[in-house]
């Protein structure tokens, strides 16, 4: 019998090879099937749970170097190594994850404090009247005709096609994360991985003042809506954040913070100036995102909602939305009146990590590391467009947004105090449909492939390219008057644009 066993197998050659591959393609299908498994594991999100739940399974509650998120996908894997070494019947969580998993699917509140009460009250009479004011200026400029907006088109983007570099200055002693200009378009900020931040004047890049109070990598700056404009120089003009968790406050006369706020639990990325100036935004590695009282420098709410680092945060002009994005590839559009979530922004395959409302009010803009920017509409709820942006990472994107002032219309102006006596009709209508059509006509991206690139804001085409001296691009900006482009870059210099009037 062995004879004959040994005489077969030898007989047949692919025998042995076609039972390996086999045994290989069974160890792939159990392999396929565990992780599919595990997806449908309910696992707790609170990380208190998730380390109790470790301890119960005889595992370390924790990793050196490991963040909550890494935290839960690895509780995720050892149950369902778990799981599949006793048998598919018992690929069963237990009662309490069960539990857990009906009460996450299900809409939950958490209490809130009278501040934060009193908070959303202000925030919706804030609100409402922009929004109005923003939706009948939106109905007078649907009554433009059409070949009165081609020129306007034709006008502008020759402009932006236009720009070009004015210089490059180094900015710190590493990466520039950030870059902002002031409402005048008289100064900018930049925020590198040093801790300072810097303000410059524009445009000869001067530097003017340096804040030096982080004691980590800077993530984010944003100014006052009207600092520099009407705002006190001695109060709250500029909001930085840092990886030192800490969130500052800075007057325009002080090198140090007038405020620091703290709450969060790790680095802080992003941070944003409400429209009315009343309250700060920040987003976090702690997978959240929070809200800040400005007179008082008190945390008004804690959000979560991501299952990961929340890396982007940013305000509507109205003042009644935020939005943001985190490395979980997911957005949020969240109601500050209300609390409650007004869109999920589901689409990118990787990490969002810049997030743009338009001055339209109801288009929002995501750069992401799958190198493309998507374009959402609130209004149907749904993305409108993907632009295959960069090579790589998209890194920032901003609108222009014209003034600080709805649509770019100057209180000053002729048009709008009603004098056109030094001004023929046609001239007058002309001059303000053009004033109130530019702002949200065009936007900027950064990219880590070196790149910045100006787009058409109504048909996502690419309207110039502009080349950067350093690798990696991280942050883009457009100043309210149009006549500057800002960048920041990984080497440590900014980059100042401008249109060449040689250039046809």
């Amino acid at each position: 019998m062995s004879e004959l066993t040994l005489d077969t197998l030898i007989d047949d050659g692919n025998y042995l090879s076609s039972e390996r591959a086999r045994l290989e393609n069974k160890v792939l299908l159990d392999e396929l099937e565990r992780k599919k498994k595990a997806r449908s594991l309910a696992v707790p999100t609170d990380d208190n749970r998730v380390k109790a739940r470790l301890r119960e399974i005889g595992e370390p509650i924790t990793l050196f170097g490991e963040r909550a998120a890494d935290r839960r996908d690895r509780l995720i894997y050892v149950l369902s190594q778990i799981n599949a070494a006793r048998g598919d019947d018992a690929m069963q969580v237990d009662e309490e994850s069960s539990e857990e998993s009906e009460d996450e699917e299900e809409e939950f509140y958490t209490p809130g404090s009278l501040e934060l009460l009193e908070g959303r009250k202000r925030l919706a009479e804030y609100s409402l009247p922009r929004a109005q004011k923003r939706i009948a200026q939106q109905r007078i400029d649907s009554k433009i005709p059409l070949g009165r907006i081609i020129d306007i088109r034709k006008k502008i983007f020759a402009e932006v096609k236009r720009f070009a570099e004015l210089g490059s200055q180094i900015g710190d002693d590493r990466p520039i994360s950030q870059v902002r200009f002031s409402p005048d378009s008289k100064m900018l900020a930049t925020g590198s991985w040093s801790g300072n931040v810097k303000l410059w004047n524009v445009p000869n890049c001067t530097p003017i003042r340096t804040l030096g109070g982080h004691s980590d990598r800077v993530g984010g700056v944003a100014w006052h809506p009207q600092a520099t404009i009407s705002q006190s120089p001695d109060s709250a003009n500029l909001v930085s954040g840092a990886g030192d968790m800490n969130v500052h406050l800075w007057s325009l006369n002080s090198d140090t913070p007038l405020s620091v706020m703290k709450g969060h639990q790790d680095r802080i990325c992003r941070v944003a100036f409400h429209p009315s100036g009343d309250y700060v935004a920040s987003a976090s590695f702690d997978t959240s995102w929070r809200l800040w009282d400005v007179a008082t420098s008190k945390e008004l709410l804690l959000q979560e909602g991501h299952s990961k680092e929340v890396y982007a945060v940013e305000f509507q002009e109205d003042g009644a939305l935020a939005a943001s994005g985190g490395l979980d590839a997911i957005g949020r559009v969240w109601d500050l009146r209300t609390g409650r979530t007004a869109m999920v922004l589901d689409g990118h395959v990787q990490a969002i990590f810049s997030i743009a409302f338009s001055p339209n009010g109801y288009q929002i803009a995501t750069g992401s590391g799958d190198d493309t920017i998507r374009i959402w509409d609130m209004r149907s709820l749904k993305a409108l467009y993907t632009i295959p942006a960069h090579l790589s990472n998209v890194a920032d994107v901003r609108f222009f947004h014209g003034t600080d002032l709805p649509y770019g219309l100057s209180p000053t102006s002729d048009v709008e105090m009603g004098d056109t006596n030094n001004l023929s009709s046609t001239d007058s209508t002309h001059d303000m449909e053009e004033r109130t059509y530019r702002p949200g006509l065009y936007l900027a991206s950064a990219g880590y492939d070196g790149l910045v690139k100006l787009w058409s804001a109504d048909d996502w085409q690419l309207l110039r390219t502009l080349p950067t001296d350093g690798g990696k691009v991280m942050s883009v900006d457009l100043s309210n008057d149009g006549k500057y482009l800002a960048s920041g870059t990984y080497n440590r210099n900014f980059q100042m644009f401008a249109p060449d009037e040689s250039i046809v």
